[in-house]
């Protein structure tokens, strides 16, 4: 008896989840459907920004001028038989711009921007992401010329693999499939945004994508002065740009946006009617506590980061390895474009990269924590050549032959850096002075001491 009452209530419970669970599916499915009934919210935006509003970019500008000519003209390329790029991928750190940057492109060629977010693409429902994209496409072609904007897309681009994510997945899959479907004639160009490049998925970076990356690095002294007096340009201000511009190495433009803000707010509280450098100066500690990624550096730090900077610039233009420019917080130093490169090829550029903490115990006889990036990657150009392409007597894992290796380069660029090391402070000097230097200073600066 006891049995059967345990029975019949474990039957009405199982009944009543279950007709629970089938009434949460029901209104799922109502809630997919009415989603997928509910009107866009995707509409272009007419934007009224210009290059003349966005200071302290004018290599970007350089780059982007054929996109805005080809919206404005696209008759007179198409009639030459060049095909535009279908996407541009703006790279860089947070804060540098690069959303403004793409409103200065639609406002220059006068064309409608379409705005998304990566991260909006990423519905709970899967297909609402990818019927999102394809309602995004539709509406661009229908606006002809126009720019696509996609803030973060490495919140939907990100790499697949073994983490799969259903939604995300096709939502990509749409991304891709739409602008491959691009006509030529389409006057659509899409324009992303990511400050983590590495983490985007290869189909995204083929070619007939993203054909163009523009990187956007935070601005050196000139630039930071321009932005400066961009954003003092309504204010009343009496001061120093060139000392304001000085003391705010590693700010991005919205770190120098809040700066301005701050430091206009200190100087109402203080009952004064202009801005001055103290109130810079007051306010320059909230503004980097509020925004830790900011690197910023003391002159003595200047000082050691500058020597580390020029004996890798110093090493890089010695052997030949290619870069446009190096600076205090910046340095791009680019593998070679051939199809086939030499073990001598790896081997230079693992010099570079060991190069800056030669210096280091050459000069400062200590090492400092500035080199850890450059010892990474110097240490997986070591492993590629061991592990992938059997540029030693054994092929295979081998811990032992990759110690050999960077020991010998170590050895031959301690003895390099030594020799060259008047040249390396020279240098250093002007990147103290001018915080970024090219390729052709280095070979004019060279020249005069050799």
């Amino acid at each position: 008896m006891v049995f059967l009452a345990l029975l019949v209530i474990y039957l009405l419970r199982w009944a009543r989840k279950n007709r629970e669970l089938k009434e949460q599916q029901l209104s799922e499915q109502i809630q997919f459907a009415s989603e997928l009934q509910r009107p866009s919210d995707i509409k272009p935006i007419v934007s009224n920004i210009t290059f003349k509003d966005v200071a302290g970019i004018n290599e970007v500008k350089e780059e982007l001028e054929e996109i805005i000519d080809f919206l404005k003209n696209p008759g007179k390329y198409l009639g030459f038989g060049i095909r535009m790029p279908r996407g541009v991928l703006l790279v860089g750190p947070p804060g540098v711009g690069k959303t403004l940057i793409a409103k200065a492109v639609a406002g220059e060629a006068g064309v409608p921007f379409f705005y998304q977010s990566g991260a909006s693409f990423v519905q709970i429902y899967v297909g609402m992401g990818a019927k999102r994209v394809r309602e995004l496409f539709k509406r661009a072609k229908a606006a002809a010329p126009a720019i696509v904007f996609i803030d973060e897309i490495d919140a939907v681009g990100k790499a697949r693999g073994g983490m799969r994510n259903d939604e995300r997945e096709a939502t990509l899959n749409q991304l891709l499939t739409e602008m491959d479907g691009f006509e030529e004639s389409s006057g659509v160009i899409v324009i992303a945004a990511t400050n983590k490049i590495e983490m985007l998925d290869d189909a995204l970076l083929r070619p007939g994508r993203f054909d163009r990356r523009v990187y956007v690095s935070l601005p050196n002294k000139e630039e930071r002065k321009s932005i400066l007096k961009i954003y003092l340009a309504n204010k009343p201000w009496h001061l120093d740009l060139d000392d304001i511009a000085q003391m705010t190495v590693g700010f991005s433009g919205a770190a120098l946006s809040s700066l301005v803000n701050e430091a206009a707010i200190h100087a109402l509280k203080s009952g004064k009617k202009i801005i001055e450098s103290d109130d810079f100066l007051a306010v320059k500690d909230k503004v980097l506590l509020g925004k830790r990624k900011i690197l910023t550096y003391s002159e003595e730090e200047k000082r050691i980061q500058a020597a580390y900077q020029a004996a890798k610039a110093v090493t890089a233009y010695w052997l030949d390895v290619d870069f446009d420019k190096i600076g205090l917080l910046t340095d791009h130093f680019q593998t070679s474009e051939k199809e086939i490169v030499s073990k001598t090829d790896m081997m230079n550029l693992v010099k570079v990269h060991l190069a800056g903490d030669a210096m280091m115990h050459l000069h400062f006889n200590d090492r400092f924590t500035n080199a850890a990036n450059d010892l990474k990657e110097a240490r997986l150009i070591v492993q590629d050549m061991v592990e992938r392409y059997g540029m030693v007597q054994k092929f295979g894992t081998s811990p032992v032959e990759e110690e050999k290796i960077l020991s010998e380069a170590r050895s031959d660029v301690e003895s390099f850096v030594a020799r060259a090391e008047e040249g390396i402070l020279r240098l250093a000097d002007e990147i103290v002075r001018r915080e970024v230097v090219s390729r052709e200073d280095v070979k004019e600066l060279l020249h005069e001491i050799f």
